[in-house]
């Protein structure tokens, strides 16, 4: 619900467990008030902080006398004009200075939500959320609109911006953040999630000091380094206790995250496109759109904020037919084969799938023009017949025909040197005039600036998902991007290259999940490195990390649920060795660690002995039994693996069904365990898979007794059911 009050100039934003309340100065700044905990009274002028002043700060022209722009808490805080510390909005006017200062002029309310033009957003109806829009202008003529959005069903605001030139001269806008928030108070630590390639989205907490503390991204993409996502906790707060402010960016490109603790006790976050490589021109009448930016308020901890997300995600971002439709059980054939394959070979792979009851075959690399290595061919998608013999209807006919289903793995966005696309359209390829163009991975990124271009993907993309009964595919994103410039712009423009990348990316990515919307898209970056909430709208799932040792792998899965749901974690059983760390470890561990996700496999099923086929079997059968309760449980982590145990728990809504993970990640001799489950019906008795009873009760505050004698690498998985 969303309230204006008149008399006092207060807005009063509230979701479902907490308040966002700020109000308009005398002199028509936005004063932020207060974001916590649900308040049911709005008469909270005594929130307001009397600003710190000292012979340094400026005052203003408002007619409280105290006021301070750079010492007040401010709703959206501009450059140039008194706040000194970090800056929301900076925009460079006809004049040639970037002062900016922007003050109320309207605003509107009404339920739902409306969507950004050309980038992805959450989505709400009527009944589920409520909109506020602001209007504030600058002295230029620059036009400034606030949105924030408040869903009554989860404590969350959903907050963006946009930038109009009412003028007449260019304008040019050199930062512009989706959101800002100012705390009046110095105690949070920081959580963000840091990582790399085959280490992805890792938990790392720190106190937050005097200065300034950023997150960021400046490849192009959101990557495997730091995820777009950032969290302020209390000093005290613990995975189920305490308060968090989760903060996460809708999108894949470059970003920035801020923190600033001031000398006044003032802390400052705010989230948006980087400004590094920054540039855009707003001619007369132009509009700019941030993307959207989403803050999450818990009590409950760091496992309440991450649950909220999670319903987020899955109800409002994810908008495939496959939001809540059971997923299939794919194998992968990139770590069984890797270039070397042919039909039989595919054939022979899904003969296995269907004895065992997998359900899909996802073709991967090396199927298109000479792509027999990674040094050739992409760009390049035409069959390679001396591979396929027949083509794509000929091998998926052959496929479907055993009763499996057949998926494909593409890279549109990147075109090798050694390709025939690269002879044809050198200038395709994002460059920089007389400069190198550095290589990565024997490929360049091909510029999506430019219309031709997206259209190309478009084309082949469509051309190849009609040709045959393709049911699922794997989109890749294999380097960063380098000497970003794009002849299609002028030179006044080049400053926009970065974001209209990403614009075109979506433009393509919407172009193609609609017209095939029965497709299953899962998404991929060499791993896990662009998997942000905007990839979610296209991709209902992602690839989580091309790591899939199972002692990584839980790492990596319980770091990516602080903010992503498992029905967007694709989690696949491996060969041992691992391919990646060589590490050995039992069949039965992968699969345990590999259902925290949507479930697969990526190994030579050909290769198994029968007794692995079995155990295989085993694992696709429970998985199908107990996917729903991953799909769309409330997760719990019980020990995170940081020690010698890791375990995590996945709960119905109803609480009638849960499914318990322990992995013994290093064996202690005489270990004596009792795991705490957390988010049962203390009044209910659950049955675990053996028929023994349980009360909610004691599972939650006496545990489940797990003292045997583990080895290192053993796991077990126990589902429980409420007794009817």
């Amino acid at each position: 619900m969303i309230t204006f009050y008149p008399d006092t100039k207060t807005f009063k934003l509230d979701t479902s467990e907490s308040s966002y309340i700020f109000r308009i100065t005398g002199a028509g700044y936005l004063r932020h008030i207060w974001y916590g905990h649900l308040l049911h009274e709005h008469e909270l002028d005594r929130l307001t902080v009397r600003d710190g002043r000292d012979s340094s700060v400026p005052g203003s022209s408002d007619p409280d006398p105290w006021f301070s722009a750079d010492t007040a808490a401010m709703e959206y805080p501009t450059f140039g004009a008194g706040d000194f510390r970090i800056s929301a909005l900076e925009v460079k006017n006809p004049a040639g200075n970037s002062v900016t200062d922007m003050r109320y002029v309207s605003h509107e309310i009404y339920a739902g939500k409306r969507p950004i033009p050309g980038i992805p957003s959450t989505f709400a109806k009527d009944d589920e959320a409520d909109t506020l829009e602001i209007l504030c202008r600058d002295v230029t003529g620059l036009l400034v609109t606030l949105y924030y959005t408040a869903y009554r069903n989860l404590p969350v605001i959903s907050r963006r911006v946009s930038v109009k030139n009412g003028g007449e001269g260019d304008m040019y806008v050199k930062n512009i953040a989706s959101m800002s928030v100012d705390f009046t108070h110095p105690e949070f630590d920081m959580l963000g999630l840091w990582g790399a390639w085959g280490r992805e989205r890792h938990p790392e907490r720190r106190r937050l000091i005097h200065g300034i503390t950023e997150l960021s991204s400046k490849r192009g993409a959101s990557g495997h380094y730091h995820n777009p996502f950032a969290a302020l906790l209390s000093p005290e707060c613990t995975e189920e206790y305490g308060e968090a402010y989760g903060f996460s960016l809708v999108y894949s490109g470059n970003f920035a995250i801020k923190a600033e603790l001031d000398s006044f006790g003032l802390t400052r976050i705010l989230l948006g496109i980087s400004p590094d490589g920054f540039e855009w021109k707003l001619e007369a009448g132009e509009e700019f759109y941030s993307p959207e930016a989403l803050t999450v308020y818990s009590d409950n901890g760091i496992g309440g904020m991450s649950r909220a997300f999670h319903k987020l995600f899955r109800n409002h971002i994810c908008g495939s037919v496959w939001q809540h439709k059971t997923r299939p059980v794919i194998v992968n054939n990139w770590e069984a084969t890797y270039f070397n394959f042919d039909d039989d070979k595919l054939v022979s792979i899904a003969k296995d799938a269907a004895d065992l009851g997998i359900d899909m075959l996802v073709m991967d690399d090396g199927w298109f023009g000479k792509r027999n290595d990674d040094r050739r061919s992409l760009g390049d998608w035409y069959t390679n017949e001396e591979k396929l013999k027949g083509g794509l209807p000929s091998l998926v006919s052959r496929v479907n025909a055993l009763g499996v289903r057949f998926g494909i793995w593409f890279e549109p966005e990147m075109i090798c040197p050694d390709s025939d696309l690269y002879r044809a359209h050198p200038d395709w390829a994002l460059h920089t005039e007389g400069r190198g163009m550095s290589i990565s991975r024997s490929q360049y990124v091909l510029d999506l600036t430019r219309p031709e271009v997206c259209d190309y993907i478009v084309g082949f993309m469509t051309n190849t998902l009609s040709s045959a009964n393709i049911e699922y595919v794997k989109w890749d994103f294999n380097r960063c991007l380098t000497e970003v410039a794009s002849l299609s712009l002028p030179t006044d423009r080049q400053g926009e290259v970065f974001h209209r990348y990403v614009l075109g990316l979506y433009s393509v990515l919407e172009r193609v999940t609609s017209a095939f919307p029965n497709v299953l898209f899962e998404g991929c970056a060499s791993g896990g490195g662009r998997y942000d909430p905007a990839m979610l709208a296209y991709f209902p799932q992602y690839w989580t990390s091309d790591d899939t040792d199972p002692v990584e792998r839980i790492s990596i899965q319980l770091g990516t649920s602080v903010v992503y749901p498992a029905a967007t974690m694709s989690c696949h059983v491996s060969a041992s060795p691992n391919h990646q760390t060589g590490r050995r470890s039992k069949l039965e561990t992968r699969g345990n660690v590999a259902m925290a996700g949507v479930f697969g496999y990526e190994l030579d099923l050909n290769r198994m002995t029968d007794d692995e086929k079995e155990t295989v079997k085993r694992q696709v059968e429970k998985y199908k039994k107990i996917s729903h309760i991953v799909m769309d449980g409330e997760l719990y982590r019980l020990i995170p693996p940081t020690g010698d145990v890791a375990a995590w728990e996945y709960v119905t809504e109803n609480k009638k069904e849960a499914l318990f993970t322990f992995v013994a990640i290093n064996a202690r001799i005489a270990p004596v365990y009792f795991v705490k489950l957390r988010g049962l019906d203390p009044n209910l008795t659950y049955l675990d898979d053996f028929g023994n009873r349980f009360s909610g009760e004691a599972l939650m505050y006496a545990g489940l007794n797990l003292t045997r004698g583990w080895r290192d690498g053993d796991s077990v998985t126990v589902h429980f059911t409420a007794e009817e």
